[in-house]
C-alpha cells in the first residue's frame, strides 16, 4: 500500500527527531568525556607539580585498563595527551567552555598540528562554529 504525502511527511518528521536526539546524546557524551579527560590531565599535572615523576602514568594506565577492560582511551599515550590537553588549554579562560564542544580526536589533531597558542585558539574558536577541521588546519 503506497504511503500518502501526509504519511511520508510524518515519517520524515519522526526520523528527523530521532537524528536530532542521537546528535544531542552524542554531544552530551562528548562533553562528559572531554571533562573527564580534562580532570585526569589536571590531576596528573598537579601531581607532577608536587614532584611526582613520569612513572605514575604507565601504572595509572595499567590500573585503569584492568579496572575498566571494555573501555578504551586509557593508554599511556592517551593519558599523556590528557595532560598536554590540560596544560595547553587551562590558562586560556575563554577556551575552556569551547573545548567541550569539540571531539577528543579533533583535539589530538589540533595539539599535534598547531604551532603555537594563537593558532590553537583560532582553530578551537573556528571549530566551535564550523566543526570543519580539515579546512582549518593545513597538512
Amino acid at each position: 500500500m503506497p504511503l500518502t504525502n501526509s504519511q511520508k511527511s510524518f515519517i520524515t518528521s519522526v526520523k528527523e527527531k530521532i537524528r536530532i536526539a542521537q546528535y544531542e546524546a552524542y554531544k552530551g557524551v562528548n562533553t562528559h568525556l572531554i571533562k573527564l579527560y580534562w580532570d585526569i590531565g589536571k590531576d596528573i599535572s598537579e601531581k607532577q607539580g608536587e614532584g611526582w615523576g613520569k612513572s605514575i602514568v604507565p601504572v595509572l594506565s595499567k590500573e585503569l585498563q584492568n579496572e575498566f577492560p571494555g573501555i578504551s582511551g586509557f593508554s599511556e599515550r592517551n593519558i599523556w595527551l590528557m595532560t598536554q590537553f590540560y596544560n595547553e588549554y587551562n590558562e586560556v579562560e575563554f577556551l575552556q567552555p569551547l573545548v567541550a564542544e569539540i571531539s577528543w580526536t579533533k583535539h589530538i589533531v589540533i595539539m599535534s598540528k598547531c604551532k603555537d597558542n594563537d593558532e590553537t585558539m583560532h582553530i578551537i574558536g573556528e571549530l566551535a562554529i564550523t566543526e570543519d577541521i580539515d579546512s582549518l588546519i593545513d597538512d
